[in-house]
């Protein structure tokens, strides 16, 4: 059947035309589309379907069967309605006959619809078909959706073609919102500007943007072939149609455009400070060094040494699997700086991470002896002011905390180094405020886990990046094992055998956010009943967030120092413990962790020559992710491995939190799904703006301005040509 395709209407609507002038809006909708972040035409074109239904074929009522979703049409013949006496509810009975036979549709608490449903009027009907439920024997359509016509048509808004189907966005259901897009792809203008050069629109032979916008939201298939047409609509029900490649493969272009620009830009920025690496830096470098370092980390520390030694800032990621020695690396960078009379900040997620950096450091850098504060929420007034004050000064050297070392209020005298352990929460425009806080310092951003490529490209896409792709010489890969509950008496077996042996054990417990106490509690209780009922000659300690600073340290200097064989753990433990006497780790219901804080946990151990066991406990019925997730700890170490499962299960917004991070949100692209195409607009985007540094054309020259506005716009980021 010939399908109907939106037209343009002589009222053009731009991009840019606020969306309350859209014919069906107004200021009402506008106001309930403006909480949703849509304020324009083309914000509101980016609201794409999640579904499309085939509603091409009318079908007879007579070939008609139970439990099937069908579009058909009639005559409406008769409308009668009734009230139930239980539940007192209206049902209206609308009986439409064709030329094959007749069927009855059923409306329930709907009474106004009769007002509409008059006999001789023409119906379109969509809905599932059921087994009347009180004559048992006849076939009704439940509260289906039906179009009113005087007389009997082909098309519409919505049936006789492929229609789109949207999640409801404020008080607007999917038919609303159907119409409100249909007005709007009518009335796109022909000569719409376009972000992607011609040049790149011939070579991938991508559809015109004002069409590929009318497109995913109004297709149109291109074969009567029934086989043909399945396939295209599996495409469209993916995301692959050809309109959904081309808007995906514009937003990873201007986002790669705005990436390799802020690179650029950063290029030509010098610093106004000189390092040297002299004799006495590198006798202090050695001072800290606990063993031979390896290839790989002598390979990073090379490249930092030379980004800091440059007169360009350094701004570097630093990636590396769990246990690889990314900490040592960062101390030794910092050392170059502090040796060189300059200031560096040290910056974690959370308090509980920063306290954890602040303590390791203090241990890694004791044979120096640098002056470090720690900058958190929980320092009385006096204590903050001293510490902002010798951070002024520059009488502290290295200062550690969380994101609040870049807010107002902090001076540093001679800031040139900032080390980022961010675990994906600190963005382009962080990284920015980061670089105006000093004199253009150094930046090196360190990842808890290893990332995959598609997010190195979008997170880091300004970074470059440096890997520690090798452990330390001696270690043993980790035998990972998982329990169920009931198997529990075998963990602790595990554990009597390894403390017998003479090495230590873990056992953490998670903290979930919205029910630490109980979880708080449940931890301490554990921790109890191991000591007086399961293991009461051996020394267990307990380790928690809210323990003061000082219990803390106590708690985890007397592990180091094996005085306590077995250390029951809230996850404050997932980073920079390193006790290579621990050999083991339990993780108590471990179903309720994500794939690379399980890896990080199990990182703990496997850091001395010993083989080094970890056991899962976990209840993973009903909840086949969970299951995966186990599965896949047991089948590989390799942090990178783990990171792309990972990203495949729980996406990326999941994976790194997008509201936390600088994650880009994306309107058409999935990191997963759409990895080749990211790549391939990386190179796109190198190559489109080497044309532009070679002169480019005027084309060129406007789509590099329109990404600029489009990057500030939903970004917030400032480029500069």
């Amino acid at each position: 059947m010939s399908q109907r395709s939106p037209t343009l209407n002589p009222q053009v609507l731009r991009p840019d035309t606020p969306v309350q002038y859209v014919k069906g809006v107004g200021p009402r909708r506008a106001e309930q589309f403006a909480q949703e972040g849509i304020h324009t035409v083309e914000e509101l074109l980016c609201y794409l379907p999640f579904r499309y239904e085939d509603r091409t074929q009318y079908r007879p009522l007579a070939s008609l069967r139970e439990d099937e979703w069908a579009l058909t049409r009639g005559r409406i013949c008769s409308v009668s309605g009734f009230e139930t006496r239980k539940r007192r509810m209206s049902v209206l009975e609308v009986l439409v006959r064709d030329a094959t036979g007749s069927m009855r549709l059923k409306f329930f608490n709907q009474p106004y619809l009769r007002s509409l449903y008059k006999p001789g009027l023409h119906l379109i009907i969509y809905g599932q078909v059921k087994r009347d439920a009180y004559s048992g024997t006849s076939l009704v359509f439940m509260n289906p959706e039906c179009e009113v016509h005087e007389e009997e048509v082909q098309s519409t808004v919505h049936s006789g073609r492929i229609v789109p189907v949207y999640r409801k966005l404020g008080t607007m259901r999917t038919r609303t919102l159907r119409q409100i897009m249909y007005g709007i792809t009518t009335q796109l203008p022909a000569d719409m500007t376009d972000p992607l050069p011609e040049y790149l629109r011939r070579q991938y032979r991508f559809l015109p943007r004002n069409r590929a916008l009318a497109q995913v939201h109004f297709p149109e298939l291109g074969d009567s072939n029934r086989e043909l047409r399945e396939r295209e609509m599996r495409l469209l029900n993916s995301g692959l149609s050809p309109a959904h490649k081309r808007l995906i493969f514009e937003e990873l272009f201007q986002l790669q455009v705005g990436l390799h620009m802020i690179r650029s830009t950063r290029a030509r920025v010098t610093k106004d400070r000189q390092v040297q690496i002299t004799e006495p830096v590198r006798q202090s470098i050695k001072k800290i060094l606990p063993f031979h370092p390896t290839a790989a980390q002598k390979r990073v520390l090379r490249e930092i040494a030379d980004d800091i030694r440059s007169p360009r800032p350094m701004s570097r990621l630093l990636q590396g699997d769990v246990g690889s020695g990314k900490t040592i690396v960062a101390a030794q960078a910092a050392i170059i700086v502090v040796e060189n009379g300059y200031q560096v900040a040290f910056m974690a997620p959370t308090e509980i991470l920063a306290e954890q950096h602040h303590y390791n450091l203090r241990r890694l850098l004791s044979p120096v002896g640098y002056p470090i504060d720690l900058l958190k929420g929980g320092l009385r007034e006096r204590e903050r002011r001293e510490a902002l004050e010798r951070i002024r000064a520059g009488q502290t050297k290295i200062a550690v905390g969380t994101h609040s070392l870049i807010q107002e209020g902090v001076e540093f005298s001679r800031l040139a180094l900032a080390i980022v352990d961010e675990q994906h929460r600190f963005g382009v425009v962080q990284r920015r405020i980061l670089m105006e806080k000093g004199h253009n310092p150094d930046v090196l951003v360190m990842t808890a886990t290893p990332i995959p490529r598609s997010l190195a490209l979008t997170l880091y896409g300004d970074l470059d990046v440096s890997v520690i792709d090798e452990l330390p010489p001696g270690r043993k890969p980790i035998e990972t094992r998982w329990y169920e509950q009931e198997q529990r008496e075998k963990a602790y077996e595990e554990i009597r055998r390894t403390v017998t042996a003479g090495h230590q054990a873990y056992v953490v417990y998670p903290l979930v956010e919205g029910s630490e106490r109980s979880d708080l509690r449940a931890a301490t209780e554990m921790a109890e009943h191991l000591q007086v009922k399961v293991f009461p000659r051996f020394r267990i300690g307990l380790l928690h967030g809210r323990m003061k600073d000082r219990e803390k340290e106590l708690v985890m200097s007397y592990f180091a120092a094996g005085e306590l064989q077995v250390l029951v753990s809230t996850t404050v433990i997932e980073v920079g413990i390193d006790v290579p006497n621990a050999t083991l780790m339990v993780v108590e219901h471990a179903e309720r962790f994500g794939l690379s804080q399980l890896h990080q946990l199990r990182g703990r151990v496997g850091r001395g020559a010993a083989q080094s066991v970890c056991l899962l406990i976990a209840d993973v019925r009903d909840n086949p992710e969970a299951r995966r997730r186990l599965e896949v700890m047991c089948e590989t170490n390799d942090g990178f491995r783990i990171a792309e499962v990972d990203l495949e299960l729980r996406g990326p917004g999941e994976v790194i939190g997008t509201r936390q991070s600088g994650m880009p949100a994306f309107r058409f692209a999935d990191l997963v799904r759409d990895r080749r195409a990211l790549e391939l607009a990386s190179e796109e985007a190198k190559n489109f703006l080497a044309r532009l540094r070679a002169g480019g054309d005027e084309e060129c020259r406007q789509i590099a301005s329109l990404i600029r506005q489009t990057l500030a716009g939903r970004y917030g980021w400032a480029l500069v040509g």
